[in-house]
């Protein structure tokens, strides 16, 4: 490390909590165009769905007209591939001319008079993953003073050709600068996936001064086998991941791929119930424009919604992995509530699983239990007594869970859906 470095890093010590802007105290929700639409930059023979402005207003237009902003979804992300190959003469980024010729602050005008946000992509390094200009350590500032101008209101920042010294000098000094524009800007890090998602060589308190979320672990890819590599990872290491959540600050297991092409209903629903449980980000990456009427259903379940959002933030856990292959998720919920979700990873049929809440370690007493799929409620439900959950291959069955006695001393905002459960 240089002089100039140490001098840098430093200088960082002294900082401030850099993102003291009061955002995401509940997990982020809209969508984003990586897994979907990749890098496809070609509007001439494929304007439908190239990376340009057309599809972030079409994409936009859905969220705002189709029920997804009153459940939440509010942030229209753009990934890599949106810039010119080339800064402008007064070294900022800008948008390639062909694909956005209005640019990215009336591309913001737009996605703002419908009532959502826009968020951007920048890396990191000299190049961003797919080749186009990087944000060195030089260039940080006057990145963060551009993305203000334009009225962007995310920042995903990646980590690609850049080194571990330049990602701890990086990440920290575009938090600040930042925050030193003035504008609330939703912050994520990409930084931790560069250096192996773990501590030691990952300092979690110090993410969750900085930044919002952080992708903690390689990108999701467009089948169940993706899905089951990012939950088994964050599982086997959620001693050291499920503490650093919270209120602002996430970690993020990448986007919901339901309604693409890798996913059956059933490994949907697990999809989103898992996601809901660990407190993740749910940002869509799909053609909201097709969308079939099963993944609109799943992704906008106003129970699964709800237990995401829940406001006290804590992340959930992988509580048993039964010999059966079937595992057991848990999470701690306000008003004395939690969530269960039974996993089969079996392939075969369905499997009936036998358990009791007290095998669970639930406190004695009677609960009323809402299945967040199927909408079916069980009342009084005694912790002790046995029950048989039948979970489809690669499904799921998840659970909304309250002390009955909780339930009748309580008014708990919720669903409409389930409103004759929780009165």
């Amino acid at each position: 490390m240089g002089p100039l470095a140490v001098t840098q890093l430093l200088g960082l010590m002294s900082l401030t909590v850099a993102l003291d802007n009061g955002l995401l105290k509940t997990p982020p929700m809209g969508w984003m165009a990586w897994e979907r639409f990749r890098c496809d930059v070609d509007c001439k023979s494929d304007p439908q769905n190239c990376i340009g402005e057309n599809l972030f207003k079409d994409m936009a237009d859905r969220l705002a007209e189709d029920g997804w902003k009153e459940l939440g979804y509010e942030y229209v992300i753009i990934d890599d591939c949106w810039m010119s190959l080339l800064r402008d003469k007064q070294g900022r980024l800008q948008p390639d001319p062909y694909r956005f010729p209005g640019g990215i602050a009336k591309l913001a005008r737009y996605i703002h008079d419908r009532g959502l946000k826009l968020g951007i992509y920048a890396d990191m390094g000299t190049f961003t993953c797919m080749g186009f200009p990087g944000t060195t350590l030089d260039k940080i500032e006057i990145d963060a003073q551009t993305f203000a101008s334009w009225e962007v209101d995310y920042l995903k920042f990646d980590g690609c050709n850049s080194n571990p010294v330049q990602q701890m000098l990086g990440y920290p000094l575009m938090s600040k600068a930042l925050n030193d524009t003035g504008r609330p800007i939703a912050y994520s890090c990409s930084w931790p996936c560069y250096q192996g998602g773990l501590p030691p060589y990952v300092n979690y308190s110090l993410l969750g001064d900085i930044c919002h979320l952080w992708r903690n672990y390689y990108d999701i890819q467009d089948s169940w086998d993706s899905v089951l590599g990012i939950v088994d990872w964050f599982s086997s290491n959620q001693d050291d991941l499920q503490p650093a959540a919270g209120p602002g600050r996430w970690n993020d297991p990448d986007m919901l791929i339901i309604g693409n092409f890798g996913l059956s209903v059933d490994e949907a629903r697990s999809q989103m119930a898992l996601w809901a449980i660990m407190a993740a980000p749910l940002i869509m990456s799909n053609d909201l424009r097709n969308l079939d009427n099963s993944a609109r259903a799943i992704l906008q379940n106003k129970m699964a919604i709800a237990i995401n959002q829940d406001p006290m933030g804590i992340q959930g856990r992988r509580l048993l992995q039964e010999s059966s292959r079937i595992e057991v998720y848990w999470r701690p919920l306000s008003h004395s509530a939690s969530t269960l979700a039974f996993l089969s990873r079996r392939t075969d049929m369905p499997y009936r699983y036998h358990t009791s809440l007290t095998k669970l370690n639930y406190e004695p007493g009677n609960y009323k239990v809402y299945d967040v799929f199927n909408g079916s409620i069980l009342t009084r439900l005694n912790a002790t007594t046995e029950i048989t959950i039948s979970i489809n291959p690669s499904g799921v069955v998840m659970w909304y869970v309250l002390p009955e006695q909780q339930s009748k001393q309580t008014e708990i905002p919720q669903p409409q859906m389930a409103s004759q459960f929780f009165h």
